[in-house]
């Protein structure tokens, strides 16, 4: 069992809360392969997560960097997450994807982004907030009959935000799950029944929140699932 974990380069390889959070929801470490910009992509997965981290480049969405959009781009990130995803499309491998992540499966499917919501969105919820861990920063409502609804259980869910980025148009072939009271998309996922959700939050950071662990647990469960149907067949 290989589950690709792609991060930036500053975050610690082992002891970061994307591993944490993996391993408690049931992976063994030497399962969970940790990838940093412009590592080779070696061999294949049976799962991928996609991590937070720097701006996807919009010429990937058709764009260019609007004048005083505090875009900071990562070539190096892209040139991983991009191929590592579109692996796991073709392959309906499952795919969770975290705040850069669920931009990251946006862009890759065709959808855009919005640069930067202060500039281009500026509303009374503030979505880029210094990290600290089990802060909850506003609400996201959680859009009935989803995969997401269906895992965590609850109509409106509190989340952390740290993010200037958001998802402007979803691409086709994704529903939006969450959104929050601002109207920004707060999660996505695919509608043909692959398991793919992307959240714009942080769950790896809210260690006691029963929510975040569900999304982990879940995500692990299929892939372990996925595993058993590969075996048996």
């Amino acid at each position: 069992m290989r589950i690709a974990l792609t991060l930036d380069s500053d975050v610690p390889a082992e002891e970061n809360d994307y591993v944490r959070a993996l391993v408690e929801a049931g992976l063994q470490r030497d399962e969970i392969v940790v990838m940093r910009p412009d590592d080779p992509i070696e061999g294949e997965f049976d799962g991928v997560v996609i991590g937070g981290g720097d701006d996807v480049d919009p010429v990937r969405y058709g764009s260019n960097v609007k004048k005083g959009a505090n875009v900071e781009i990562d070539p190096g990130r892209d040139a991983v997450d991009f191929p590592v995803f579109d692996r796991a499309w073709r392959s309906r491998v499952p795919v969770f994807g975290i705040c850069r992540g669920l931009q990251v499966v946006n862009v890759a499917r065709g959808g855009t982004l919005v640069q930067d919501l202060p500039l281009e969105r500026p509303s009374e919820v503030t979505h880029k907030r210094p990290k600290k861990e089990n802060r909850r920063d506003h609400p996201v409502t959680v859009e009935p009959g989803t995969r997401l609804h269906s895992i965590v259980g609850k109509s409106e869910i509190e989340v952390n935000s740290r993010h200037h980025q958001a998802i402007e148009r979803a691409a086709d072939g994704f529903v939006v799950a969450a959104t929050a009271p601002d109207g920004v998309i707060e999660a996505i996922e695919a509608m043909d029944g692959r398991w793919l959700v992307a959240v714009q939050w942080h769950p790896e950071n809210l260690t006691d929140d029963a929510v975040s662990r569900r999304l982990f647990r879940e995500f692990v469960a299929e892939v372990r699932r996925r595993g058993r149907r590969k075996t048996a067949g």
